[in-house]
């Protein structure tokens, strides 16, 4: 199927913005302030009561819609007073605003021309989760990873300059992302240039999961502090108490770099990189966030803005749990409890959360190692039980990498738990300071293959590409949640850079090893045996579907075809490829990655280069040459011949054929 026509029937039926919660049907329709705006400019012209009811009216949306289709709810919730105040104060026909990461421009979103498609919200066809150019014209750039709006906001900021115009270019960074160096590079370069330049640091001392490190800590002080602004009044009255110089001295000590507000605050770093600091300012309060903004747009140099937020506000469950709201499945808005799975298998994640546990039991060098995602990549249990062998770098995946290599050198064994999408970061760090140096770091690599509804951005399609190529580095690819805890046994017993990569969701439910042993490397595994003439090569989750459309072939046609677990994508399992070329004239190769540089062109580069192909005839199927957009997982797989009834079809068309 197209990939247009699977995304418009995914898209079709989904619940609009304002969907009656309890029986499914519309609403009446009642006054609705966001239902009158048509153009982003219209916010500026709204009274301060009416912004105040425009942003209780975004934020029933933003429930009601991603307790339909999912979404990253409680960033978007903290930043609503935010939005409305810079659509108040500058010119969105004019001015540029970008969003770091983007998962907190829902309500820019709904007020820039997709309030009437919204309820499409990160659905195959629909609207996507995040900033995108080809979307939106108020979308000036895209992102989906944290830390890069000040790199791309000084360019259009230069770019302004050469070309001679006077509009505002505003960066909006926050939400953790202000803890990894690409911002800093960044900001460095922005404060050298002297450029006119507004960032926004959207400051609820949260990430994914909660701060970490030193920049969060100084991050987190303010103000608002009640010691704060004890000792602030205490000294101001000294002052201006002294006969005849008060005044002066007063002056003084606001302008010097060594006041008050750069001792107490986040200033004093900023400063030090040549901006202008203002605030801390209450990121909740429409008014003085117009009046904050509007005296950074009067400066002619850079200038932050520090904006106090609450992530999840307005939405009780979101406030109380901004973990589990950052990036949410579907809920009950009422409770805000998720919807449960009924299927009695556990994912991916969840078998590499008790499997590490396990290991760490038994083996005291193992240190685990997140960037900012504890949760997402099933440490959180790990962390409980180890506190001194987890790690949480913050959102600084080239830094985990390096640390981790630096760990191995010193014989504790680090395993760097992080997302296929995430890793890319990293791979000067993987190459240069563990691979080259042949040092004992295990990469597990979650959300491998098709993520969803995240979209180009978070698609774990390129891994095994940029990855099978570096020499010392071993790579594997379990089939299901038991092949992946012995993975994880056997990337402890070997002596050398180690991957594993697994899928996003539930396994296909295999029975799990109550001690699970080492693999041996470079070992495939035929789980069908056939006659046909038909060979399946898989690896990771396309192995059982290619096992149960083997199975319904034989039961259909009485046909049977050979299934090879290839398990190994470096080194290849030499031995049964061989097996497979010398007796079969039909082989189809499995993977959900990029079919550029990835597992089966590894293939055909050991079975060209060992004189195997001859007149047989292959067919691969994987991820093509083009970046996957956001829908479901069993939509974006149909559309792109990967789910279980279309390899199902391929391998009765390529038996057809061979007959």
């Amino acid at each position: 199927m197209p990939l247009a026509s699977a995304f418009a029937q995914e898209s079709a039926p989904l619940p609009g913005p304002g969907l009656d919660i309890q029986n499914g049907a519309p609403p009446q329709p009642d006054a609705s302030i966001l239902a009158g705006i048509i153009h982003p400019s219209q916010v500026a012209g709204l009274s301060s009561l009416e912004l105040e009811q425009l942003a209780a009216e975004i934020r029933r949306v933003l429930i009601s819609t991603i307790s339909h289709t999912g979404g990253h709810l409680a960033p978007s919730l903290g930043v609503v007073e935010l939005t409305l105040a810079m659509l108040a104060t500058f010119n969105p026909e004019r001015d540029k605003v970008v969003w770091d990461v983007g998962h907190q421009a829902y309500a820019y979103k709904l007020l820039t021309g997709r309030a009437h498609k919204f309820h499409t919200l990160r659905q195959a066809g629909g609207i996507s989760g995040f900033p995108n150019r080809a979307e939106s014209r108020f979308d000036h750039f895209g992102v989906g990873h944290s830390s890069t709006s000040v790199s791309a906001a000084l360019g259009m900021a230069k770019a302004r300059d050469l070309a001679g115009e006077d509009h505002h270019v505003l960066s909006v960074i926050g939400d953790g992302s202000l803890t990894a160096g690409l911002a800093y590079e960044g900001l460095n370069q922005a404060g050298a240039t002297a450029r006119r330049f507004i960032v926004i640091l959207n400051d609820n001392e949260m990430s994914i999961s909660k701060n970490v490190g030193a920049l969060s800590l100084f991050m987190s002080r303010n103000l608002s502090a009640r010691w704060v602004r004890r000792i602030k009044r205490e000294v101001e009255t000294f002052l201006t108490g002294i006969p005849g110089i008060g005044g002066d001295l007063m002056e003084i000590a606001r302008r010097s770099k060594h006041s008050f507000k750069n001792f107490f605050t986040p200033g004093i770093l900023f400063e030090a990189l040549r901006f202008n600091y203002i605030g801390a300012v209450d990121g909740h309060n429409i008014e003085e966030l117009r009046e904050t903004l509007a005296l950074a747009a009067a400066l002619d140099r850079p200038v932050l803005v520090h904006v106090l937020t609450r992530k999840g506000k307005g939405y009780a469950p979101a406030e109380a749990n901004p973990v589990l709201f950052h990036g949410v499945g579907i809920f009950d808005p009422e409770s805000g409890e998720p919807a449960r799975s009924a299927s009695g298998t556990i994912s991916y994640t969840e078998a590499f959360s008790r499997a590490i546990c396990a290991l760490a039991e038994q083996d005291e060098r193992i240190v685990t190692i997140t960037a900012a995602m504890p949760e997402g990549v099933g440490l959180t249990e790990f962390a409980e039980r180890f506190p001194n062998r987890f790690v949480d770098v913050g959102i600084c995946e080239q830094h985990a990498v390096t640390f981790a290599a630096g760990l191995a050198t010193q014989g504790i064994r680090p395993f760097v738990a992080v997302y296929s999408t995430f890793l890319q970061r990293a791979y000067d760090q993987i190459v240069h300071d563990v691979c080259l140096q042949n040092l004992p770091v295990t990469f597990c690599i979650d959300r491998a293959g098709i993520v969803g509804e995240d979209g180009a951005t978070h698609q774990g399609a390129f891994d095994l590409a940029f990855l099978r190529h570096i020499p010392n580095l071993v790579l594997f690819a379990p089939r299901d949640e038991a092949e992946l805890q012995r993975g994880l046994a056997t990337a402890l017993a070997h002596n050398g850079p180690f991957a594993l990569r697994y899928p996003r969701g539930l396994g296909p439910g295999a029975p799990l090893p109550d001690a699970p042993q080492a693999l041996p490397i470079g070992k495939g595994e035929f789980l069908c045996k056939g006659k046909s003439g038909l060979a399946v090569i898989a690896v990771g989750n396309r192995v059982a579907p290619a096992v149960h459309a083997a199975g319904q072939i034989l039961e259909q046609s009485g046909k049977s075809v050979t299934v090879l677990d290839a398990r190994w994508i470096k080194p290849l399992p030499e031995e049964e490829l061989r097996t497979v070329f010398a007796s079969h004239h039909s082989i189809l190769i499995l993977e959900e990655a990029a079919l550029a540089g990835g597992f089966s062109s590894a293939v055909l580069e050991f079975c060209s280069d060992a004189g195997l192909l001859g007149t047989r005839r292959v067919r691969r199927l994987g991820l093509p040459d083009a970046f996957i957009e956001h829908g479901t997982a069993a939509v974006l797989r149909k559309a792109l011949g990967l789910d279980r009834e279309s390899i199902r079809k391929e391998m009765e068309n390529m038996l057809d054929s061979a007959f």
